[in-house]
C-alpha cells in the first residue's frame, strides 16, 4: 500500500511516516499545498492523509482535486 502524508509540521509528518514505514507501507510525504498537489497529479496512492491548513492552500482543496 502506498500512502501520501501531506503535513507541514515536520516532526509530526516524520513520526507518522516512521510509524507506517515500520508497518511495511510505502510512504511519501509533502510539506505544503504545491508539493502535495504535484505528487497527487503524478502518482497514484492507496491512502492520502491531509492536513487541513497548509502553506499555500487548504487540504480540502487537495481533496477536491482528488475527486
Amino acid at each position: 500500500m502506498k500512502i501520501l502524508i501531506v503535513e507541514d509540521e515536520k516532526e509530526l509528518r516524520n513520526t507518522i511516516a516512521l510509524f507506517f514505514e515500520q508497518q511495511k507501507f510505502v510512504v511519501e510525504t509533502a510539506d505544503d499545498f504545491d508539493s502535495g498537489l504535484e505528487k497527487l497529479s503524478v502518482y497514484d496512492y492507496d491512502c492520502v492523509l491531509l492536513d487541513i491548513m497548509l502553506p499555500g492552500g487548504s487540504g480540502l482543496e487537495l481533496l477536491r482535486e482528488l475527486k
